[in-house]
């Protein structure tokens, strides 16, 4: 039904696309669309009230996404009336690639001063990852490295000092703290959602594979080495039970039933409020590679999303005016990072003086500060969830119950993934 629906959006956007008149009124303003989110409310709400009383450019008035299934569904239903916002937040990468092959958004590296803001917020290496058939119709607002927590006091009593790095690492933990069905070494897949990939099979992959895509120009390519490597691992975690994809608890972390768990940033201030003493032990590393790579920050998923600039706009220079004040302005990110707890996508946050006190205040923030760099959002495709759902019955599963070899379990995957992508 969605993807129907989906279709005739489309379909009508394409055809709406040439409307709209040009006329401007003296009052109209320009308007942004964000996040139906309490914090980045207060952000973009402070932030639109400085511009406005700036006198720097058209006036700008801030909305959240009209209520729908989705924020996706808003806006594309949004595009196809042709009543889309001049600029709207909140756009994954893969909705993105949706509305660049839509024809609705604008290539902002062709409005002046693009480049000098990336070079000013030091993202070259991040902007790479963002482009979508060549173009960079997406700018990142958020980074959120995906990494793993470590129970510090739990490695202690095992005599293991610092973090797990490798697969080897953890096997040699795992097999010192597992209890079969009481306690494992890590929890190593997430739960049977399409979007638990985000936080096992993928970051994984980009670890071992030093940040390639797993699907690129060519269709999928993760039955390689790299996609073997990280399988590889999640087999042997499960079949040692050193992990299991049944876990009861949903603290199973805190509760030291197992020693390490994927996180995010976002669950930095849960574990505070409900388990402070624990939270003084916990440490936080990098996601694991093969045995005898030796890579300082390794690569892993960024849970990451940008803004767009529409094609509808009729002020599109206007827009990017804003967009362009609001990026360049050091302390719009800090005041960023502070209301909302997500780092900025930037490459300078662990450099930059004005973010220094932030994260000595907050080592286990600045943890993720500093791979903000390496953080690589999903695949550029439209079709995330179906991908992802492939992932999850022909890849995970199989290995889950033994039905499948992991050569058979990847080329299985690869084959109904690019049935999806093409």
């Amino acid at each position: 039904m969605k993807k129907i629906f989906y279709i005739l959006m489309a379909l009508t956007a394409l055809m709406l696309s040439g409307c709209g008149g040009s006329k401007v009124s003296g009052d109209e303003k320009l308007q942004l669309w964000i996040a139906p989110n309490q914090t980045q409310e207060e952000f973009w709400s402070e932030v639109v009230t400085e511009w406005n009383k700036s006198g720097n450019g058209m006036q700008v008035e801030v909305k959240t996404i009209p209520a729908a299934g989705s924020s996706e569904e808003a806006i594309m239903s949004a595009v196809a009336s042709n009543t889309a916002p001049d600029i709207s937040t909140n756009i994954f990468t893969g909705f993105g690639t949706q509305l660049v092959n839509l024809g609705v958004v604008k290539d902002l590296k062709e409005f002046d001063g693009f480049d000098e803001l990336i070079a000013e917020r030091k993202m070259e290496n991040i902007i790479k990852n963002w482009e979508i058939n060549g173009k960079n119709p997406l700018f990142p607002i958020y980074s959120n490295p995906t990494l793993i927590w470590w129970r510090g006091d739990l490695l202690e009593e095992l005599g293991f000092e610092g973090v797990p790095r490798t697969y080897e690492d953890l096997y040699k933990i795992s097999k010192a703290y597992s209890v079969p069905r009481k306690q494992y070494g890590m929890k190593v897949i997430g739960n049977k959602n399409w979007w638990s990939r985000w936080s096992d099979f993928i970051p994984y992959y980009y670890a071992a594979s030093n940040g390639q895509q797993y699907i690129d120009e060519n269709g999928a390519s993760y039955n390689d080495e790299f996609g073997k490597a990280a399988l590889e691992f999640i087999k042997t975690m499960l079949e040692n039970e050193w992990s299991t994809a049944n876990f009861d608890s949903q603290q199973i972390f805190f509760n030291g039933i197992v020693l390490g768990e994927t996180k995010g940033a976002w669950d930095l201030a849960y574990g505070r409020t409900q388990y402070p003493e624990i939270m003084k032990s916990v440490k936080i590393g990098p996601m694991l590679v093969p045995a005898g790579m030796e890579v300082e920050k390794p690569y892993t998923l960024a849970d990451a999303k940008g803004l767009v600039i529409f094609e509808s706009s009729k002020h599109p220079e206007e827009a990017w005016k804003f967009v362009k004040w609001v990026f360049e302005k050091d302390e719009l990110s800090k005041l960023w990072l502070e209301k909302t707890g997500m780092a900025p996508a930037r490459g300078d946050l662990s450099e930059n003086p004005i973010f220094i006190d932030f994260y000595k205040a907050d080592p286990l923030a600045g943890e993720y500060a500093k791979y903000v760099e390496v953080g690589i959002p999903s695949a550029m495709e439209t079709e995330t969830i179906e991908i992802q759902q492939r992932m999850l019955n022909e890849m995970i599963e199989p290995i889950i119950f033994k039905t499948k070899t992991i050569e058979e379990a990847l080329n299985d995957a690869v084959k109904e993934t690019n049935k999806v992508i093409r």
